[in-house]
């Protein structure tokens, strides 16, 4: 352990950190094997699925609707996302180096709470979009013209990345003095808050100030617009008609469901209910699984995705063969 010592104030020692331990899952070495396997399978699979639904909609022209312009943001976001926390878990599994420098660990901090922030953000234009589509079908395409779409998914990133700089910042200058060990996969904020000897009502503060801001008003927003789908779903005549309005927007309210679920377990339950084990879980789900399994959902009974791929397959197979 790297510390270095700044400064002393009576009795007290204030160091800080210039380099961190993390843990992972080094609490189940007879696990390591499986794990390395598992967490390398799940991230080539998603980044390959997010990539080939970004080269479908890049590809084809009938895939060239706002719905798939949001799910291929989507798809690069989630790409990237895997890339901050899985590549660094997969180092330490691979080397048995767990050391991070302080730098490294603040800098995916950022990136960690920014991509989730824009995922969040993004969501909620996808929702706004489906309720468009379903609401008002007649003028859909006028008011999701590419102007619209560019702007919101534009917004989602830019609010995203800037909104969460001062949490950044914060974080960044508190005192992590009582151990330099973060006891997850990644620089992940509760684990790393742990460390702290620092006062952190102003860090406490800014965060729940930006959870209000970048989580409960878009999930609030999210909500609205599927009420309002529903009840217009209910509302039609054609037992045909409803099940193609539900098809159109029940693989965005399952990707809504899967991440919000996973974050409301991991931030809004009681201390009672905390544990680093289960913390290590389910930060696995939001960023592992759900990356990987959200081009499935797209793909799952789209036919226009699965006419895009049998045609991307075909074209690729000709060409091997002759």
């Amino acid at each position: 352990m790297q510390i270095k010592n700044i400064e002393k104030m009576g009795k007290e020692n204030r160091s800080t950190v210039t380099e961190f331990i993390l843990l992972g899952f080094s609490e189940y070495p007879h696990l390591k094997l499986f794990v390395s396997v598992t967490v390398f399978l799940i991230f080539l699979i998603s980044v390959l699925g997010n990539f080939i639904f970004l080269l479908l909609v890049c590809a084809e022209p009938h895939l060239q609707k706002p719905m798939y312009f949001f799910l291929s943001s989507l798809s690069f976001l989630d790409i990237c996302n895997s890339s901050v926390t899985l590549s660094t878990l997969l180092k330490n599994l691979l080397t048995g180096n767990m050391f991070i420098s302080f730098s490294v660990c603040m800098a995916q901090f950022y990136f960690f709470i920014s991509l989730t922030a824009t995922e969040i953000l993004l969501l909620a234009a996808m929702a706004y979009d489906r309720y468009i589509a379903i609401c008002n079908p007649l003028h859909y395409v006028l008011i999701m013209n590419r102007r619209v779409c560019v702007i919101l998914a534009s917004s989602s990133w830019i609010i995203g990345f800037v909104e969460t700089i001062p949490q950044a910042i914060m974080t960044s200058h508190i005192s992590f003095c009582r151990s330099n060990e973060i006891n997850h996969f990644f620089c992940e904020t509760s684990a790393m808050m742990k460390l702290s000897c620092s006062d952190l009502l102003n860090l406490e503060i800014l965060i729940l100030i930006e959870v209000v801001f970048e989580v409960v008003i878009p999930f609030g927003l999210t909500l609205t617009s599927y009420c309002y789908i529903i009840c217009s779903i209910l509302k039609m005549y054609s037992a045909k008609g409803r099940h193609k309005a539900f098809s159109t927007c029940s693989f965005h309210l399952t990707i809504v469901i899967l991440f919000y679920g996973s974050l409301i377990f991991m931030y809004m339950r009681p201390p009672s209910m905390y544990s680093p084990k289960y913390d290590k879980l389910f930060s696995l789900l939001y960023t592992a699984l759900i990356p990987m399994l959200n081009p499935i959902i797209y793909s799952l009974r789209n036919k226009d995705v699965n006419k895009a791929l049998t045609k991307l397959i075909g074209v690729n197979y000709g060409m091997h063969i002759t």
